[in-house]
Formats: structure tokens, sequence, C-alpha cells
């Protein structure tokens, strides 16, 4: 399926020739017909001819419903921009091809309405003209009469042409329905209708919405009920949850979990073209609206149209182009999307496309100009390389929520579980930890290294992979430590002494540990004794019992020599030592997994 949004000033006709069109009437409301006008959006589709459903979204022309207008053309890639041939160009004309530039739309079709009242050449080259300066153009520009169907076969043929050229959305992708009804059906309960641009929605669905999370009791699709729906798709979804009292039109349905919701973006803002204020589009009394002003003139509050919602936002200019908006209620936004800032009074519109849904706060002096200088080279196209470079450090969660892909870090990245780093930022990092080792080491000898998550800590990251991350060689991470190798740690001269009269004692009989009173004699208290163990110097069997390193896997192969399974005894005396030391050797070798226990007290050697 393919949805097409209409545009247009009120009362030329686009409501006729949509209906003309499909043979359907979408003036849904009593007070539509009988004042001959669109009120609320009304949806109607067809068939054409090789291209499959095509859905309109027709909007109201008059300017008191400028915003239901939006919300119709927000979530609709396409338009069908309406002009009458028996009219001069009107203001809401200009103001709805405005906000179509605004909001990007690059497919598009204009008619020339009502040819069989009037030469439609003015109008032809008039519109020609007008969509020349916007988003839409080079879009065909066709003359049609809806009452003697003059012209409707040849805008079929290009509404063909333009829907054929819309990109494939991905069915795969996370579900957001902006949506623009809600009512209810006896029997059935909420229904909401909205525009589903990508992604699928089926029976049984759960959907979050800012009151909680919904199921999806039905789907109909084109008024006809459906398993499911893949977008661009014209939906109605049957609703219930916790969270349905609070769900009205200019909310938003989401893939649980998959989005950010956000009261604080940062967007480049673009004035948008002439719109009803400028001197060449005044009506036919002479009346214009107001003018369209640059970005540094931004007044301070504006109504924020994204998707089917309205809603005021607070201004911050940041540069020339670039402005910090604060939502009256946070949004699921992502780096990309395109919305419509609008001034009611001067009815002044600017494009704005999101360049960051989760920015940082700006709290000092001068703030708002750096952040300005870091966002200035940044497209709006999603880039992982450009959101690693300006956060330096990102949670992977969070950036697939706001839109960015991960699957593939750019050169250089780093990535630790759920953490990216850019390669600058990684290798600043990297050098802060040696720093911060080696400053340590020098202080304290006796406990050399620092913990991982104390080293966090210091530098001010989120988890302790991050550091494992950036160690560099010759520093070592074990045991949850930052430390230099056994090779090249030194120990302090008096604890090396001590080490080297412990060697001398070992080297004849390698399991006679010291007494309690020789390692008092050296010196070697608990701490000293420590340090030695985590440099490698020594190795501590037990409280009080230490060895040279290495006796673990000698002490295994002389026990091997035994025959298997041999007793603590045997043990003993194989090894030349006292119960004191060979109850705790063995059970290190039981842990080492060098040996093993047996029922009966006995052990093997692996």
């Amino acid at each position: 399926m393919h949805v097409i949004a209409t545009a247009g000033h009120v009362d030329h006709g686009k409501s006729t020739l949509v209906d003309a069109l499909t043979g359907m009437h979408s003036d849904r409301l009593e007070e539509e017909r009988r004042r001959g006008l669109s009120i609320e959006l009304g949806y109607v589709w067809t068939t054409l001819a090789g291209h499959g459903e095509v859905a309109f979204v027709d909007v109201p022309g008059h300017e008191r419903f400028v915003t239901t207008m939006l919300a119709g053309v927000g979530p609709v890639p396409a338009a069908l921009l309406v002009v009458a041939a028996d009219d001069p160009w009107m203001p809401q004309a200009a103001e709805h091809l405005a906000a179509l530039d605004a909001l990007g739309v690059r497919h598009g079709v204009v008619a020339v309405t009502r040819c069989d009242l009037a030469d439609p050449g003015p109008a032809l080259r008039r519109a020609t003209e007008e969509v020349a300066r916007t988003s839409l153009r080079g879009a065909p520009v066709v003359a049609v009469s809806a009452r003697t169907g003059e012209g409707l076969d040849a805008l079929r043929d290009h509404l063909g042409a333009m829907v054929a050229a819309l990109p494939e959305p991905d069915p795969r992708a996370d579900v957001r329905l902006w949506v623009d009804r809600r009512f209810s059906v006896k029997g059935a309960g909420t229904v909401v209708t909205g525009t589903l641009p990508a992604g699928r929605v089926a029976r049984g669905d759960e959907l979050a919405s800012t009151g909680g999370l919904l199921r999806v009791r039905g789907v109909q699709v084109l008024g006809r009920p459906a398993d499911a729906a893949t977008g661009v798709a014209r939906v109605a979804l049957n609703v219930t949850g916790d969270g349905v009292d609070g769900l009205d039109r200019g909310g938003v349905l989401v893939t649980p979990e998959a989005w950010h919701h956000t009261a604080i973006v940062d967007v480049r803002a673009v004035p948008g073209r002439e719109g009803p204020g400028h001197p060449d589009n005044s009506d036919s009394s002479g009346n214009s609206g107001g003018a369209v002003s640059g970005p540094a003139s931004l007044p301070a509050h504006l109504q924020l149209h994204v998707g089917a919602t309205s809603l005021t936002a607070r201004t911050r200019p940041l540069g020339p182009d670039l402005v910090r908006l604060t939502l009256e209620r946070p949004l699921p936004l992502r780096v990309g999307d395109r919305a419509l800032l609008r001034d009611p009074g001067s009815r002044a519109v600017w494009g704005a496309r999101v360049l960051d849904p989760d920015p940082p706060p700006l709290r000092r002096r001068g703030a708002g100009a750096a952040r300005a200088r870091a966002l200035g080279a940044v497209s709006g196209d999603p880039d992982l390389a450009s959101e690693l470079a300006r956060r330096g450090l990102a949670d992977s969660a969070q950036l697939r929520r706001i839109g960015v892909p991960t699957a593939e870090p750019p050169p250089g990245a780093v990535r630790a579980g759920r953490w990216l780093l850019d390669a600058e930022r990684a290798e600043r990092l990297g050098t802060e930890v040696a720093r911060l080792v080696s400053e340590h080491d020098a202080a304290d000898p006796l406990d050399p290294g620092l913990p991982l998550t104390a080293l966090a800590d210091r530098l001010g990251l989120p988890a302790a992979e991050v550091v494992a991350a950036v160690v560099r060689a010759p520093l070592q991470v074990a045991r949850g430590r930052v430390r230099a190798p056994a090779a090249t740690a030194a120990l302090p001269a008096e604890v090396e002494r001590a080490v080297a009269a412990l060697e001398a004692d070992l080297a004849g009989a390698p399991f006679a540990a010291p007494t309690a009173d020789r390692l008092a004699e050296l010196g070697l208290d608990v701490r000293r004794v420590g340090a030695a163990a985590k440099a490698g110097r020594l190795l501590r069997v037990a409280p009080g019992i230490v060895l040279l390193p290495g006796a673990d896997r000698t002490a295994a192969a002389w026990l091997a020599e035994l025959p298997q399974p041999f007793t603590t005894s045997e043990a003993r005396q194989r090894l030349g030592t006292t119960r004191r030391v060979v109850l705790p050797l063995l059970d290190l070798l039981d842990r080492a997994g060098l040996t093993r226990r047996l029922p009966d007290d006995r052990r093997e050697v692996r």
C-alpha cells in the first residue's frame, strides 16, 4: 500500500477530487457535507493499475484547521497539492506548500482542478513556479476536472509514477504510529487510526504509550480486518490496556523499549519558503499573513508539529541555524526526524531536522556556542562515526533507541560490552589508566595495581568493562585489577632482600615453608607478603604459609611419582614437609585441578 496526503486552499476541490479518483466519500461528518468543507481528516482509497492500493489522507484546507492538516501530512511521504483554476494563488495553498517544504516532502503531484470552469493555464504556470522553489521541485502539474473527468487518467498515471519512486519501507523497523483519530466502537472499545510508515503491527502485539502498555486486539487496513499490517499503511487498531484512557489524537504508539522519549532536542531549523505573508502570495483582496523570519529571530515559543502531534516548544538558539527545543512533554524522536516549527500568529514556518534527541545539558557560560560548534557539520543522517566523535563514549542500546545503527563500528572504535568508544577517547583513556596505575604503584609499592572499579570511578566511566577495554600493554588485567606484569613489577628494596633470603632458605627444601618467627625476622608481614605474591615473587598457600612461585606444580610432579592414590601422610613424606604445610598445599592443588580428592580422603594426581 501507498499513502498520499492532500494539501491546498479551502474549497479548491481536494475532497471532490479524491472522491472522484476513488469513488468514495472522504467527508465523514454530517457537518462537513453540510458546510462543504473538510473539518477532520478523511480517508479514502483506490487501486492504481500496476501499483496496488493507494490511500488518500484528505486534510482540511481552512486556516482554522491547519493543525489538523499537519496531523494528516506529518507521517505521510507523498502529497497531492490541489489548486483551483478559477481562483488566484491563495494563502492556504502557500501555507500548505511551505509546510510540505519544511517537512522535506520530495514526492508529489500538483493537480489544477476545475479546468472546466476556467482556463487552467495561469494556474498551471503559477503552481509550477511555486513548487520549483520547494522540496517538490520537478513535481508534475496536471489540469483536471473532477466533474467531467478530464485529466483524471493523466493524474492517475502521474500518481502511479510517484508511488513507484517512493522508498521501500523496512518491515522489520521499530513501530511508531502517530495517532490522528480516536473513537469508540460498541462491543469493541477504543479504536485509534494513523499512518504506519514502517514496521509491522499484528493482533496480540504490545505497544507502548505514555500511559503504559497496550495490547492490539484487532487490526484493520483500509476498512478490512487483517491479521497484521506492514508499513506504509493506513491502519485502525483496536487497543486495550491500562494506558488507553490517556491515548488521544496526537498520541503515539511505539515498540516497547525501542525508542528514546525526550523533552529536549537539538535541531537544525531552516526558514520555510515564502509563506502566505510573502508579497506575491496575497489573496484576492490583498490580505496576507505574517512574514517568514530567519532562525536568529525565532520566537521564544513555537508550535512543534511532528507526525500527527502538535505541542508547544520553547526555543534556545545555539547558532545561526541550530536550536535547542524544550518540549512540553516527551516524544519518541530519532536522529534525522523531520518536523515543522510554526508561529500561529505570523503563520511563519521553519523546517526542523532532528540532530540529537539525547543532547548534553548546557550548564556553563559559553556552552551553547560550544554546542553549536559540535553540531556545525552534523547532517541529520544517522551516522555512528559522527555520534561517537561527539560523545566519545556511548551506550549502544541508547544509540539504537535514537536511530543510530551500531552493527559496524567505525575503524579504531572500541566496543566494551554495551559501550562504544571512539578511537581518540579510547587512546586518551588508555593513557590516563597508565598514569593512574603508575602513580599509585609509586606511592604504594606494596599494593601494586588498581581495581577496575576504582579506575572507572576515578575516570568517570560507567562500567569496569570500559576500563578493561582501553588497557594497553605492558599493563595487564588480572582478577579485576590493572597492574604491571610480574616481570616488571618493582618491589621495595627491603622486600626484595627478604624474598632473596627466602629463596635461599627454600633452595634445598622447597616445601619447608618458613615459620611465623622466620617471616617476622625477615620483616615479611601480611602486607609485604601480599605485595610479593601479587608481583609473582612468592606463592601464598594459606595465611602465614608461603612458598616460591611454581611450588604447586613441582609438588604435583613429585606426588605423581607415588603409587596412586596416595594418603596425606605419604604426600607429607614425599614433599619433606609438615602437616601445617601439606594440608593447605593439598587443598590448593585440589582447587587448581592438579589433584583430585577421593571419598576415602586419599588423593590422586590428575
